[in-house]
């Protein structure tokens, strides 16, 4: 993952640089199916929904917004299945949605199968606790399992529940996990004292910032942007990486020309924090990540294969 932000960061103005001519160089033969894989009103909606209008009205594009969520994106890859390939239907999921969630679902269908278009933003996964519990680094909580208090710790995906047990595992600490349905809850449960502690996917911004919420550490094999010196799960002796990323897919055999037009609009839009889409990006995610292509085909199935060897090790 560090390698590939890297080379992202590298090649980023020459994708910038060639996004408009991109972009006019194909025009949607209809108005576009955006299929998005988040609940009504979330985030990840919010950001689906600012990117169409946005293209909408830079563009001309029409986009026709549909709600296609369960199973941690696999429903939506399922549905694309049956739709046209042409550029008039694309689906915004995150890369767990065709790794993990994809692997585990067991429907005979790999990245492969799909076109990816681009990425948007990098989640900033944080391992947080409420102010309350008066834990400000992650031996505090270490300590306090050690001393016997129930540690009630909230993940959103299945996934993120194995990664929690590892991280259990490797402290020689038992974790009560409660899985949620989304990060929004466990932002509440945390500072409901419902939970002492979850992963929260960049939500937890604003209440760390207040101090009403503690990163204790990165739930990503890199720091965060926010809590640089926070120890990351490989810190921690997980050996796997919590990230999430966003991205744009549509069906498998997009012409080049649809998916670059496509992506170059994307890229340009979610990369400018005056617009609104690249505002939210920027305030929520600390910037824009726009992978594409053979890095973006990489990323997506390493985390399709590595889903057996998490599965396994949280399984000893």
């Amino acid at each position: 993952m560090k390698k590939l932000l890297v080379a992202a960061t590298a090649a980023f103005s020459i994708v910038a640089s060639a996004v408009t001519v991109q972009a006019q160089d194909w025009t949607p033969p209809g108005p576009i199916k955006l299929m998005i894989a988040f609940g009504a009103g979330g985030g990840a909606d919010t950001q689906a929904r600012l990117i169409a209008t946005e293209l909408e009205d830079r563009l001309g594009w029409e986009f026709i917004p549909e709600q296609v969520t369960g199973k941690g994106g696999v429903n939506l890859l399922l549905e694309m299945q049956d739709e046209a390939n042409d550029g008039t239907v694309i689906g915004m999921v995150v890369t767990e949605s065709l790794g993990y969630n994809l692997y585990t679902a067991d429907v005979g269908l790999t990245p492969e199968d799909f076109t990816v278009i681009t990425t948007t933003a990098g989640t900033q996964m944080g391992i947080v606790a409420g102010a309350g519990t008066g834990w400000t680094s992650f031996d505090d909580m270490v300590a306090a399992a050690e001393a016997g208090q129930e540690i009630r710790f909230g993940v959103m995906t299945q996934r993120l529940g194995e990664l929690a047990y590892l991280l259990g595992q490797a402290q020689g600490i038992d974790l009560n996990i409660i899985t949620v349905q989304g990060g929004r809850d466990v932002l509440n449960g945390v500072t409901a004292g419902d939970m002492d502690v979850g992963f929260m996917a960049g939500i937890q911004g604003p209440g760390v910032e207040a101090g009403d919420l503690v990163n204790l550490a990165s739930g990503m094999a890199r720091p965060l942007n926010q809590t640089p010196d926070a120890p990351t799960l490989p810190d921690l002796g997980v050996d796997f990486d919590g990230a999430a990323v966003f991205l744009f897919v549509g069906p498998d055999g997009m012409p080049d020309d649809a998916r670059n037009a496509i992506a170059a609009a994307i890229t340009e839009v979610t990369s400018d924090p005056s617009t609104e889409a690249g505002a939210l990006i920027e305030r929520t995610f600390g910037g824009s990540m726009n992978l594409q292509g053979a890095e973006l085909e990489e990323l997506t199935m390493r985390g399709f294969t590595e889903s057996e060897a998490l599965i396994e090790a949280a399984a000893e």
